[in-house]
């Protein structure tokens, strides 16, 4: 029995479109000999360590949308694979890429979307996060965490709905510091306002639209 399986990431990445990004297009297409892709490996053995494994291999060969590679990491409890192993494997395997070529890197990265800001962390009611409400006010301070963070505080900061909530709950619910696109797979209604610098808020009306209100970081209840 083959020990492994490879796991299509797409759907997941529908699923979670923000937290959870794949290479464009662009990059898919680009991806040749000597190019390091990052696979995701789920092991076929009975009650396994780990569910699945996340592994590196380098392209040796291209067929339109097929792959052969070899495997660059020994996995922790896939018995039967090690590095060094021929995998064969499709393009929409792919998860990233380590490029063998840098300016190729550089021209295909400058082609594809922005995805960064979607990691940067913001503060937001858990309620949104869990689905329990819609959000309502966002306004944007100064970052509050350190330049170098690899996943820095962007200075959004994101409120629940009053109406969505009763009184106990709005003013209890606790709230969580996370990476943007987490809570824009919940609620995605204010994508568009991403761009705006600190100092600015917005306020959801009855028409589910954001109107620019003057700034301050307790609105709803003036």
């Amino acid at each position: 029995m083959t020990a492994y399986t490879l796991e299509d990431p797409r759907p997941r990445a529908k699923e979670n479109p923000y937290p959870f990004f794949l290479p464009s297009p662009a990059e898919l297409a680009g991806v040749g000999q000597e190019d390091y892709v990052k696979i995701l490996f789920r092991s076929t053995q009975p009650e396994p360590e780990y569910d699945a494994e996340r592994m590196w291999v380098i392209v040796s060969e291209r067929d339109g949308d097929d792959l052969i590679g070899q495997l660059d990491n020994d996995p922790s409890d896939i018995p039967g694979l090690s590095a060094g192993d021929v995998v064969r494997f499709n393009v929409h395997h792919i998860l990233s890429i380590i490029w063998d070529d840098e300016d190729q890197k550089k021209r295909l990265e400058e082609d594809s979307n922005d995805q960064d800001r979607f990691f940067e962390r913001c503060i937001v009611d858990e309620a949104v996060i869990e689905g329990r409400a819609r959000s309502q006010y966002i306004y944007r301070e100064p970052p509050d965490s350190d330049p170098d963070d690899k996943h820095p505080d962007s200075g959004w900061r994101i409120r629940a709905h009053v109406d969505d909530l009763s009184e106990e709950e709005y003013e209890d619910t606790p709230i969580s510091y996370v990476a943007l696109g987490v809570v824009l797979n919940q609620d995605a209604s204010f994508l568009h306002l991403l761009d705006n610098p600190a100092g600015v808020a917005f306020l959801r009306n009855d028409s589910d639209e954001y109107q620019a209100v003057e700034y301050t970081s307790d609105p709803v209840e003036e």
